[in-house]
């Protein structure tokens, strides 16, 4: 048996539901829609588990699902070497999300991440203490300023509001996922020109711990329907 992860609901379990439905492979809730279990009609040999988008890359890693559908942001948190833990299906065409640097929109000479450098050297010594970043994206944005060599900051954890923490004086930059900019520029921040961090989107991924001995076949059949190329696992 092959087991399916997928989001557990709202627009990303619908999205989800309706790729899959138009490759010819039916997933369903059961009951009254508040059970979190379901079935799969149109592959024989899968079985649907349905979870949240942050659970599926934990499940992955744990080998107790084969496929699971999640953001590609969330594996490249959870993971520091993620094809290590998974190899990438298909992306799906929706849940497009940008993680992205941004601050205040009135830092007029700062556009860029050499900029964001200066300032944050100024601010430590102005303030003696380094620029705070509020995210909760801590390993992405890590990897990505020690990349841009930007040592001069400190994150600070954020795991709902990010945008209101520089208002509230919490922080005096943030990196999170935006898709429109419109709630970035609701709180008076820009994205720095420089300063995607990550494109996100969609993604069925195949783990790389699982047990495939028993879910080979029914992963060719998927990948034939779905049009994707079947990986080696196992």
């Amino acid at each position: 048996m092959l087991k399916l992860g997928v989001p557990s609901k709202g627009r990303l379990q619908d999205a989800t539901f309706q790729w899959f439905a138009d490759r010819g492979v039916t997933l369903s809730r059961s009951g009254s829609g508040r059970e979190y279990a379901g079935k799969v009609d149109g592959v024989a040999g899968v079985e649907l588990v349905l979870l949240s988008a942050g659970e599926v890359p934990r499940e992955l890693s744990a080998g107790r699902i084969h496929l699971g559908v999640t953001g590609l942001d969330l594996i490249e948190e959870k993971f520091n070497v993620p094809e290590r833990e998974v190899t990438a299906l298909a992306q799906l065409g929706f849940g497009h999300a940008d993680l992205v640097l941004a601050v205040p929109d009135f830092w007029i000479d700062v556009d860029t991440l050499e900029d964001l450098d200066a300032v944050a050297a100024a601010f430590r010594e102005s303030h003696g203490h380094r620029l705070r970043i509020a995210t909760k994206y801590h390993a992405l944005v890590r990897k990505f300023l020690t990349r841009h060599q930007i040592a001069d900051y400190m994150l600070i954890d954020s795991q709902g509001a990010t945008e209101g923490t520089v208002k509230n004086l919490t922080a005096e930059a943030i990196a999170d996922i935006t898709t429109s900019g419109e709630t970035l520029r609701a709180n008076h921040l820009k994205i720095l020109s420089d300063g995607l961090i990550l494109a996100s989107q969609a993604t069925l991924f195949a783990s790389k711990n699982a047990d495939w001995a028993q879910a080979r076949a029914p992963l060719s059949e998927l990948c034939t329907l779905l049009g994707v190329d079947c990986p080696e696992l196992g």
